[in-house]
């Protein structure tokens, strides 16, 4: 079953990898805004953005973040987090470093953003997110990993909710 979900990234560096992930086929195709909208919300000031972040995570029943490089430093990213924390939204990490952007160019592995939010009992994230890690250097394996695990992880972090 296709669940809707909300894909939190770096846009800058990792569009084109995230583009390769939404573009599997294995979630609602309601879950994949386009680069369009997020390039004309970006653009607006924050109290635009958060009302825009909260809509689109009120349809979703869990948020994946594809983690690159500098994932854990965005500050979109960690809002994303942290809102789908206090919704009680599935929440799960992918790394996404082993992708080749559009460029053909992987990127080095990045920190784990779930370790930049807390619970309300003051523990990293991190202790109850899963953060996949393909264990291949291939792209192509990455890929292929990633599509064939990604409705399984989602479905996971859906009914695995321990923080």
């Amino acid at each position: 079953m296709s669940r809707q979900v909300f894909f939190s990234f770096e846009f800058k560096k990792d569009a084109w990898r995230a583009g390769q992930i939404r573009n599997m086929g294995k979630v609602e195709k309601s879950s994949t805004f386009s680069d369009n909208d997020w390039e004309e919300v970006k653009s607006k000031d924050d109290e635009t953005i958060e009302n825009w972040i909260d809509n689109q995570m009120r349809m979703r029943s869990c948020i994946v973040v594809l983690i690159g490089e500098t994932t854990y430093s965005r500050k979109w990213v960690l809002y994303e987090i942290n809102r789908a924390y206090e919704l009680g939204k599935g929440l799960l990490g992918i790394y996404v470093h082993g992708l080749e952007d559009s460029n053909g160019e992987q990127c080095s592995k990045g920190k784990n953003p779930f370790d930049y939010v807390k619970t309300d009992e003051g523990e990293k994230l991190s202790k109850y997110v899963t953060c996949y890690d393909p264990p291949y250097l291939r792209s192509k394996n990455v890929y292929a990993d990633i599509e064939g695990k990604i409705e399984d992880l989602i479905e996971e972090a859906i009914n695995n909710k321990d923080y």
